[in-house]
């Protein structure tokens, strides 16, 4: 059985993903015994890189591949070696209309933006609409960014610090689908605005609940700026530098010790029960810090209804290509093209008719998904031969695919799901992706997609949902018991540090940061 350095940990945390890191690097830079219990033989939970492709020398971020949300604050007080690049271009989103193939391509210079509008939509109006837009929510993230590493704020709060009641409305209290519409006329256009608010979310442009303008509001608030941004060296580097820092304070890591029970009062030290390769073992913690779902916190605990359930909506496709495929759309290098987010199948029209197919229990008969190449922007991921070569990675994330639509097969619907995306990425193609694609040491080929009942059984996502349930806002004012900082749970010696806590969601780090602010009394 495991020997540890201590009888009684300050802090024991469940769960080595990047946010359990985060607080245990705080927690033991503050000079309290720390000690980290991980189910899986190695750290970073979704935030890992691997070599999935036998034979290949290819490191690919595997299941969260883009960073925004991670606070430079984060970085700078954990002296972490870890570094972001920017795209050059933002998005390029195909389109074929009156017969020819077109897009529109955002970056690479306003004066390229602006034409790019005007020649897919006949005037500028649609660029000052975008620019008008953006400029809001651009400002608007300059003011709530900060707040999410800070003590709650109150509703009025925030809505007193954003101090503008065009975006607040906008954001916080009519369905985002009205504001798209308001402030877009093009189809396309539309799409392209509402994808951020339909990422790893399941919901219509005018749900009732808001829950598509939350995931929004994350997709737009990320650095200030609302940039998504390629972590260089992968995913992998930013928790491989997490585990370091924490281990560098004095915190000890444990990989492969499943924790299975937590029992505490509230008030005493909490006996946390685990399991490992070779039987049952207990440590005891004055405090412990979940980074865990919600459901999987009263699992632990013992309660007799956890949670409610939840359910993930999303496809995502790893691909190692020889080269870039060549674009139907000659007017567009595919280095551009693929460099930022290629939105495929998400006009506004396309995705509701793929929210509503797909509500019904239909697997969406044209799904809407999009791709980016990480290695354009950062090599480092290849080995050496295959950057001579000419070789680059693809990422796709499918939307619109809850979890219910595989229970009955998986792996049918899996390849009847995958087989449709790559039908629509094709449309767009000058030659199928397939042809693309590299092989690996035995021969087969260089690819591999993930539903979200793979995701449920891989990493523990409840329902397969990337953000552990659905997100909540930024304030505090319908979190009962989340307390000062939106972590707490009904013991007070008991805290969720998971991306399911007030503020989480996405490679942040905050719900870590949080947690820890909370047991440091600050």
């Amino acid at each position: 059985m495991t020997s540890f350095g201590h009888d009684v940990y300050d802090d024991v945390i469940v769960g080595g993903g990047h946010n359990g890191l985060v607080a245990a690097a705080y927690l033991a830079r503050a000079g309290r015994s720390v000690l980290v219990l991980e189910r899986l033989g190695n750290t970073g939970g979704a935030a890992i890189s691997t070599r999935p492709f036998v034979g290949v020398d290819a490191r690919l971020s595997r299941y969260s591949y883009l960073v925004s949300l991670l606070p430079a604050k984060i970085v700078r007080d954990l002296g972490l070696k870890f570094a972001v690049r920017k795209r050059a271009v933002s998005s390029y989103t195909p389109v074929e209309r009156d017969g020819r193939p077109g897009g529109l391509l955002v970056g690479g210079g306003e004066s390229r933006t602006r034409e790019s509008f005007a020649r897919l939509t006949g005037s500028e109006r649609e660029y000052e609409s975008w620019r008008a837009f953006y400029g809001r929510t651009g400002r608007l993230a300059e003011k709530v960014f900060p707040t999410l590493t800070e003590p709650l704020p109150t509703r009025a709060e925030l809505r007193t610090r954003i101090d503008d009641e065009a975006a607040w409305r906008m954001l916080f209290e009519e369905p985002l689908g009205r504001a798209v519409e308001e402030h877009f006329a093009d189809d396309l256009v539309r799409g392209v605005v509402l994808t951020d608010a339909l990422i790893g979310t399941f919901a219509d442009a005018h749900d009732a609940s808001l829950v598509q303008n939350r995931c929004f509001l994350y997709h737009v608030i990320g650095g200030g700026t609302g940039d998504w941004d390629v972590p260089v060296g992968g995913m992998g580097a930013l928790t491989d530098a997490l585990a370091a820092a924490a281990r560098a304070a004095g915190a000890e890591i444990a990989t492969g010790h499943e924790v299975l029970r937590i029992e505490t009062d509230g008030r005493a030290p909490a006996e946390v029960t685990f399991r490992t390769a070779t039987g049952e073992g207990r440590v005891v913690a004055r405090t412990v810090l979940v980074n865990a779902s919600p459901r999987a916190l009263g699992e632990l605990l013992g309660e007799a209804e956890p949670a409610p359930p939840v359910e993930g909506a999303q496809l995502k496709v790893n691909m190692l290509l020889r080269r870039l495929p060549r674009l139907r759309d000659t007017s567009v290098d595919p280095r551009e093209a693929f460099g930022g987010t290629f939105h495929i199948a998400e006009g506004y029209a396309e995705l509701a008719r793929a929210y509503a197919e797909a509500a019904t229990g239909e697997l969406p008969s044209v799904p809407p998904s999009e791709v980016y190449c990480h290695s354009l922007t950062d090599p480092s991921i290849l080995g050496p031969e295959l950057v001579a070569q000419g070789y680059q990675t693809l990422t796709l994330f499918g939307l619109h695919t809850p979890a219910r639509l595989f229970e009955k097969d998986n792996q049918g619907a899996r390849e009847v799901l995958l087989t449709g995306t790559l039908a629509q990425l094709d449309a767009h193609l000058a030659e199928p992706i397939t042809d693309c694609l590299a092989f690996d040491a035995d021969g087969r080929p260089c690819i591999e997609a993930k539903t979200p009942l793979d995701l449920e059984r891989e990493l523990r996502l409840p329902g397969g949902h990337i953000f552990h349930r659905d997100l909540s806002w930024p304030y505090g004012d319908d979190q009962p018991g989340a307390g000062r900082w939106g972590v707490g749970t009904p013991y007070a010696n008991v805290l969720l540090c998971g991306a399911g806590a007030v503020r989480g969601g996405g490679v942040s780090g905050v719900p870590g940061h949080n947690a820890a602010m909370a047991v440091l009394g600050h």
